[in-house]
Parts: C-alpha cells; structure tokens; sequence
C-alpha cells in the first residue's frame, strides 16, 4: 500500500481515531512566494500592489487566502499524507480566512480527527473529517496565537485490517 506520495504507508483508517491530532510544523510565509502566486492567481491591488496596500488598512500587500490555504495543503503531505494510505478526498465542508496573512509570518499549523466511518459503498476504504487550523506566532510569546486559518475537509483512507482485502 503506497501512500499519497509514493512511499510505503504506515497510517491507515484504523489509526485516524477522533481526537487525534496532528501537529504539521510552523511555515515562515515567504514573502516573494506569496506575491508570485498573487500575480499568477490572484493579482487583486492588495496582494500585489505594495503601493497601494500602503495606503489601505493592511499597510502593505497581504497574502491571497488561496496562497494560504496552499501553505496548509503542503504542511498535511508533508506530515500526514506522506505516510498515510490515502485514496482522494471527497471535498470541503469549511474554509474560513480569519485574519490577514503577510510576508514573514509563522504560521503554525495544526490537524485534529473531528469523525470517520467505514464507507458503505468502497469496502476497505473509510471516510475521515478533519479539522486544519493555522495559527500566526507572535515573537512576543505574551501576545496569544491568532488563527487566520480553519479548514474542514474530509478524506478517504484505506482499511489496514481484513475488510481491506
């Protein structure tokens, strides 16, 4: 059984138990990344235009929340889907963009098994609700972490046990 990238996997449907979490590491938001993916897929003034995001609330240009939610994307095959026997995902069920992201944040990013069942049509397959989170660090460990991220989604992973067969 391969896991989403290739490798042989080692976590199943078995393993995913509600309340699991899963930490997936803090990413620096790069700040050249952030504005060529803006130009490419979301050349809106305040994520491209650093002149005139000055001028606005933000103060300089803020990152796509599609830039962002490709950050979280990366961090789960990274630190989950790397090692999990997974199928695809049947969708979104949330995305929320809850604070404004720019270049040098550190965004910590979490992963927590909110449900999963056996599917009833895919023998050895189950369906798994998942809930990501990203959360700004602020250098000043006083100041609490602000989510600028929420993400609920499920996926399908494959049965480790004899059902898989």
């Amino acid at each position: 059984m391969r896991s989403g990238t290739g490798a042989a996997a080692e976590l199943f449907f078995e393993d995913l138990v509600p309340g699991r979490r899963f930490d997936l590491g803090v990413t620096t938001v790069d700040g050249d990344e952030m504005l060529a993916f803006a130009q490419r897929y979301d050349p809106q003034w305040y994520h491209v235009d650093p002149a005139m995001a000055a001028q606005s609330e933000y103060g300089e240009p803020i990152a796509s929340g599609f830039y962002t939610v490709s950050l979280f994307m990366r961090a789960y095959v990274d630190h989950v889907l790397d090692r999990a026997a997974a199928d695809m995902s049947p969708g979104l069920e949330e995305l929320r963009w809850l604070a404004a992201v720019r270049a040098g944040d550190k965004l910590a990013t979490e992963l927590e098994v909110l449900d999963r069942r056996p599917s009833v049509a895919k023998p050895g397959i189950g369906t798994v609700t998942l809930q990501g989170t990203m959360a700004r660090r602020e250098p000043n460990q006083a100041v609490p972490a602000q989510e600028v991220l929420r993400i609920r989604f499920r996926g399908w992973f494959f049965l480790r046990g004899p059902a898989a067969t």
